[in-house]
């Protein structure tokens, strides 16, 4: 009785898992995202210039000030590989570390790995 009650519970916590993960082309124009923390010391999946740039135009290098910003879709591309591309900017309307308005992220990436996350 007990092993029975524990494969109900399983299949019943790995559906709403399922059902909470989203699909990277319901993404549209306009929707919220938010910056999370990286897997690895540095963004993988959404393209940040790197520091000198920033430095270059004026701006401060800091990657962690970036973490659990809330930015907006304002494009979103499919590549000839297949991948989905978005720009995002900072929704309330500043620019990335005083110097970039706009970057882009690898959509699929960028969700599965924590780097953004839809609200």
């Amino acid at each position: 009785m007990r092993i029975i009650v524990l494969a109900i519970l399983f299949v019943v916590a790995t559906t709403n898992i399922n059902a909470q993960s989203i699909n990277p082309q319901e993404v549209k124009v306009g929707d919220v995202l938010e910056i999370g923390r990286p897997d690895a010391p540095k963004f993988k999946h959404i393209d940040f210039p790197r520091a000198n740039f920033i430095i270059k135009k004026g701006g401060i290098a800091n990657y962690k000030a970036v973490v659990g910003n809330k930015v907006v879709v304002t494009e979103v591309k499919e590549k000839k590989d297949g991948t989905l591309v978005v720009r995002i900017k900072k929704a309330d309307g500043r620019r990335f570390f005083n110097s970039h308005p706009v970057v882009e992220a690898d959509l699929k990436e960028a969700l599965e790995s924590g780097e953004l996350s839809v609200l």
